[in-house]
């Protein structure tokens, strides 16, 4: 076992290295050349799309709105990450590296837009009438190298059950009960059972479900934190000034916080941001692809908003909250430290961070079961489905009540090899992104 642990973490290393890390970032940028930074250049009228013309392409083949489409997306990123990420990334490399957060996030944006281009694009009809696509298409159709496309899948399938899965149920049991006393089996089945409510329903109920539950949490988490930083605003721009500054400067030691060099911060920047958001690892594209539209380019335009608002928004609240309460050099780390940070800056601030946590780890258990099936799907057909559901929500009540150091470390790895066969994709299919661009804009 101990030499498995070992294989374990060292293609987890490897994973999430910097090798890795470099080439998802690199991707970003890539992608940003070659859409001349459409990121910036098109975001209002991509908000514009996500958030007031929701019903733009209802009369079109696809299975849900953009606006679920993009709200089932959002329910697998916005999730821990955005609230203990974001704390381990600044505990170890200081508040710089919420600065490079925002850079792989500002990149992340283009490869976001290129993934959900290609997944409508090379989309397919199952034999439930229901859309499929993602990596494991647009590698098989757009490549013609379906064995690839395979790879993506099986890695999906399977880092469903640990990141999207146990590892996300296990966060909700602890948090409930060190804050409510409330034992673990009790969460599991609470879990279980809200779960199988809405995927056994397929992704139309995913996306009914997700389109309520995600912006409400958002908002409820955005607002909490705000409180917090407007009762702070004379801190704000000193706070803004320090991530900036140690962005590029080393991070002196201070209180329990034992000091980082630029390079620790870049790097924990750009881990956590592309933990966060997930662009470049080919997991949301597989929601885009279920989108009402004919248009390859406007799902993607909505599709981009998600590490907008996942990175550059909540990321951010949760980061500046960190800050300019004082907390984040107290040598605390993951949600433990924000639990902190919200604690001392409002009344009831510990209560909110639980129930954070709560709704954004459930929220990804739907979002990923969605990802899990329709890898799934592609690798035996459709008659895998409704097993892969059942055996998924059964995964919920375990992952609840079990130790899950081995499940962790084994999805984390799979969930960063998932990018390898994706980024492939979209370098070399870079001429169809481009070449759907220009003909959406012109056509305009």
């Amino acid at each position: 076992m101990e030499a498995f642990d070992a294989l374990v973490g060292k293609i987890g290393a490897f994973a999430w290295g910097p090798p890795m890390l470099i080439l998802l970032v690199g991707t970003g940028f890539w992608l940003t050349f070659a859409l001349r930074g459409l990121q910036f250049t098109k975001l209002w009228h991509a908000l514009y799309l996500a958030l007031i013309k929701r019903k733009e392409d209802t009369d079109q083949p696809g299975d849900i709105t953009h606006f679920q489409a993009l709200m089932t997306a959002l329910s697998a990123t916005v999730g821990t990450g955005n609230i203990a990420g974001v704390a381990t990334a600044i505990a170890i490399g200081g508040p710089g590296a919420l600065f490079w957060m925002w850079i792989t996030g500002l990149v992340g944006m283009a490869t976001k837009y290129a993934e959900a281009v290609l997944a409508v694009k090379y989309r397919v009809v199952d034999a439930n009438g229901e859309m499929s696509g993602g990596p494991m298409y647009y590698i098989s159709k757009g490549l013609n190298l379906p064995w690839l496309g395979a790879i993506f899948a099986v890695f999906a399938s399977v880092a469903a059950f640990g990141i999207g899965n146990m590892v996300q149920s296990n966060s909700v049991a602890d948090a409930v009960q060190s804050t409510f006393s409330i034992p673990h089996w009790i969460t599991g089945v609470v879990l279980m059972v809200c779960t199988a409510l809405v995927i056994i329903g397929g992704i139309k109920s995913i996306g009914r479900v997700t389109s309520v539950l995600v912006p409400i949490m958002i908002v409820f988490y955005i607002a909490a934190s705000l409180f917090i930083i407007l009762a702070n605003i004379a801190e704000v721009p000193s706070a803004l000034g320090l991530i900036v500054k140690q962005a590029f400067s080393p991070t002196s030691a201070v209180g329990g916080f034992a000091g980082a060099g630029i390079m620790l911060a870049i790097r924990m920047g750009v881990a956590r941001g592309v933990f966060s958001n997930e662009s470049g690892l080919g997991s949301a594209p597989i929601a885009a692809a279920a989108a009402q539209t004919k248009s390859p380019v406007t799902q993607a335009l909505v599709s981009m908003t998600q590490t907008f608002i996942d990175t550059l928004i909540v990321c951010t609240m949760t980061g500046l909250v960190l800050i300019i309460t004082g907390v984040w050099s107290s040598g605390e780390n993951g949600a433990a430290l924000t639990t902190s940070a919200f604690a001392a800056g409002m009344p009831g601030g510990a209560y909110i961070v639980t129930l954070g946590l709560i709704l954004f780890a459930y929220s990804t258990i739907l979002g990923w079961s969605y990802y899990g099936e329709k890898s799934i799907e592609y690798l035996f057909g459709v008659k895998s489905v409704m097993p892969y559901r059942i055996v998924f929500v059964l995964f919920v009540g375990v992952g609840a009540i079990a130790k899950l150091s081995i499940v962790w470390n084994i999805s984390d790895a799979l969930n960063g090899l998932m990018a390898l066969p994706n980024l492939i994709g979209l370098i070399l299919l870079t001429p169809v992104i481009v070449s759907e661009t220009k003909k959406y804009f012109g056509n305009k």
